[in-house]
């Protein structure tokens, strides 16, 4: 499989990773149960035979159950992944031994001796961007992580970050925000500009806005839960046209779903990993089936079009 590379780093994985921010959550445990441990399980292993092998977790998701979870599927018969996970500033984090607390809980959860990527999760008023970069460059060239990322960083702080590695002679590698068709600030605020100027991987997450770009919903079946209450009728009617184009578009590609589609309008950005939520075996396949395959440049284009129009205003790539 085609694959590209994590910014400047010797990081190579395909365009496509798997999302865990569900692993872990209480439907796990029995409250509302959806799927279970051998689920994601059978997920990851279906993943990796498909060529997809960058898992991204945090230490914030279920608590950590979630770091848990992958470090059980690393270290399964289906191998292991280059792993990403994040550390969350909380106010209690402002020196460097705190920091390396937060890096050895996350090594021991996961189960390893480095961690492949490690991002911080949002940035914090409380510390100095340049004082925390400093203190992951410590725990890079201490062997426990390989590569430093940011998520939920603006273009600006993003600069901040890249001039402060920069100084330790280290690549800012990836900044991780929420893109799909129907979430485009990342190019309306300059951040997937600044991501190919200081060549640094947009790791997208919620590429599929949730479902809604699945085809799944309309207003006559919404979906579940708070996300009824977040998508009302009239909103998923506005997006209905984008919906039936991204599932004309599929079948002109031979059958392809409104996800795939969407999910590959991401690849199609360039410099983009979208990281999709999986957590069954056949959710792992249909993501797998996002790649091997190019919409060509007038189908970028004519979705992205659609996508302005279901925004409700002009985005500026």
């Amino acid at each position: 499989m085609e694959t590209i590379q994590l910014g400047s780093s010797d990081i190579r994985v395909a365009p496509l990773g798997i999302g865990t921010w569900q692993w872990g959550d209480r439907s796990m445990w029995g409250y509302g149960q959806s799927y279970t441990h051998q689920d994601v399980h059978a997920a990851y292993a279906a993943s990796l035979n498909a060529g997809i092998t960058f898992v991204d977790t945090a230490e914030v998701y279920g608590m950590g159950a979630s770091e848990k979870i992958v470090g059980e599927c690393l270290r399964s018969p289906a191998g292991p992944a280059v792993v990403a996970t994040k550390f969350f500033p909380f106010p209690t984090r402002l020196g460097p031994r705190m920091v390396n607390r937060a890096i050895d809980a996350s090594l021991r959860r996961l189960g390893v001796n480095t961690i492949d990527l490690y991002q911080v999760h949002s940035p914090a008023p409380f510390i100095p961007i340049e004082t925390l970069m400093n203190y992951l460059a410590d725990a890079v060239e201490a062997g426990k992580l390989r590569a430093i990322g940011v998520s939920n960083y603006s273009a600006a702080q993003m600069r901040r970050a890249h001039t402060a590695l920069a100084r330790r002679g280290l690549p800012l590698v990836s900044n991780q925000v929420e893109y799909s068709l129907l979430q485009r600030a990342p190019e309306r605020e300059g951040v997937a500009a600044v991501c190919r100027e200081l060549n640094v991987t947009l790791i997208a997450y919620s590429p599929l806005a949730k479902g809604l770009l699945t085809g799944k919903y309309s207003p006559q079946t919404p979906p579940p839960g708070m996300r009824r209450l977040m998508f009302r009728g009239d909103r998923l009617a506005a997006i209905g046209p984008l919906v039936q184009a991204l599932a004309e578009i599929g079948a002109a590609h031979g059958g392809k779903t409104p996800a795939q589609v969407a999910l590959n309008w991401l690849v199609c950005q360039g410099n983009t990993l979208p990281i999709p939520g999986v957590k069954s075996e056949t959710q792992a396949n249909q993501n797998a089936g996002a790649l091997g395959w190019q919409l060509t440049d007038e189908q970028v284009d004519v979705l992205r079009a659609l996508s302005d129009r279901s925004a409700g205003r002009s985005i500026r790539a």
